[in-house]
């Protein structure tokens, strides 16, 4: 089997997709920006050739690179990055090259917000009602509809890049001049008091979950980012049924095979659940680590046992909750890495620093800690967001 990994370098984390590959007897090509020595020597030993584009948003250079790698080692089965950013890359890749796996046109449903919406619906799953806007007008419309606050974001964006919350007048006006309808926004009520909470995990060639998890954050993205707060989020022990259910209707209905999904909802206080968005892909940043910390798995060779056409494995022990959370560089903390790991032990599982795509969201340091109850997952989170006095 050929596969091609598109940045096989970046996120580091991400290595190892192309060493679980080779392990699996996969020709692993890489294409990327990074000149070969960067790679590293593992990395290196991973890849079967790399070529190095100056660019990967050159499309045509891109392509001259899979033609070579195509014509020097024959056909390719796989065209892969993981990586949001790239989605659309790798999908006009396998189309211009007839290589498994999504295409641009299926690509629709899982980069439009309003095409999520209505997939949503038919998976029989609430959403939050809303509005595609593209010009002045059709904002002023939607506003007096919807009414204030609302969230305003991409139609076809990535996680809450470029997202507001419009809670005036004046942010309307505000948000008006900077939009200039440059693009189309979705625009959708905002949720007092929801939980953002997720339903992820791996489907087989079959499109079957073979895999399936789910995490909660301490606070909402956007005001996370907004307020540039402590961040932690927490994979949980155990699914809450209603949200399995949903999170499995959807996935049906979106009929990805062979894929990561990560699909984010907000826990209402009622209890029930809506869905907001749906994401072909891994969670970001060191999320995938932390889910093999709490099922004590390896789902980088688990992806390369599904494509050359193996068994998932379930996991043989008791999965644990795990803590992702973060420091900021900002703040100063009473608890450094050292005294972390000298009260938690090896319950800690790394700390790391932030790639910096990832720091003004997410924080700087950040660190993925084991947890057997909810009372140490509060203990823990206390412990290193506690600041100095």
């Amino acid at each position: 089997m050929n596969y091609i990994l598109i940045s096989p370098y970046y996120p580091k984390n991400f290595q190892n997709f192309a060493h679980r590959l080779k392990d699996a007897g996969v020709y692993v090509f890489g294409i990327g920006e990074e000149p070969y020595e960067q790679l590293g020597s593992t990395l290196q030993t991973s890849l079967s050739e790399y070529y190095r584009v100056k660019s990967l948003e050159n499309l045509d250079e891109v392509k001259r690179a899979v033609a070579f790698l195509f014509y020097k080692h024959g056909p390719i089965d796989r065209i892969e990055s993981h990586n949001e950013y790239w989605l659309e890359l790798d999908a006009q890749l396998r189309e211009q090259f007839h290589v498994y796996g999504n295409k641009p046109a299926d690509l629709k449903k899982v980069k439009l917000k309003s095409e999520m919406k209505k997939l949503f619906r038919k998976a029989g799953v609430p959403v939050v009602e809303g509005s595609v806007v593209e010009n002045e007008q059709e904002l002023t419309e939607a506003v007096a509809q919807l009414g204030l606050p609302v969230i305003a974001k991409p139609d076809n964006g990535v996680g809450s890049a470029a997202t507001f919350k419009l809670s005036s007048e004046e942010d309307v006006r505000q948000f008006e001049a900077e939009w200039a309808e440059k693009t189309a926004y979705f625009l959708e009520p905002y949720i007092e008091g929801g939980k953002l909470c997720t339903f992820d995990g791996l489907t087989d060639q079959e499109g079957n979950i073979v895999f399936q998890t789910s995490f909660t954050y301490n606070v909402p993205t956007l005001e996370l980012v907004q307020g540039q707060l402590d961040l932690f989020y927490v994979i949980q022990k155990e699914i809450e049924p209603k949200l399995e259910a949903y999170g499995k209707a959807i996935v049906k209905t979106f009929g990805m095979k062979e894929r990561f999904f990560h699909i984010e909802f907000f826990q209402l206080e009622t209890g029930d659940y809506v869905a907001l968005e749906y994401n072909n892909r891994l969670a970001g940043g060191y999320t995938i680590d932390m889910y093999n910390y709490a099922y004590s798995t390896d789902l980088f060779a688990q992806y390369a046992t599904l494509v050359t056409g193996g068994k998932f494995q379930e996991p043989k022990v008791p999965n644990q909750f795990c803590i992702g959370v973060t420091q900021r560089d900002a703040y100063q903390y009473q608890n450094d890495t050292k005294a972390i790991r000298d009260r938690f032990g090896d319950k800690v599982k790394f700390a790391e620093r932030m790639p910096e795509a990832f720091a003004h969201l997410q924080g700087n340091q950040f660190y993925a800690i084991n947890a057997e109850t909810e009372e140490e997952v509060n203990q823990i989170t206390r412990f290193v967001h506690e600041r100095k006095k």
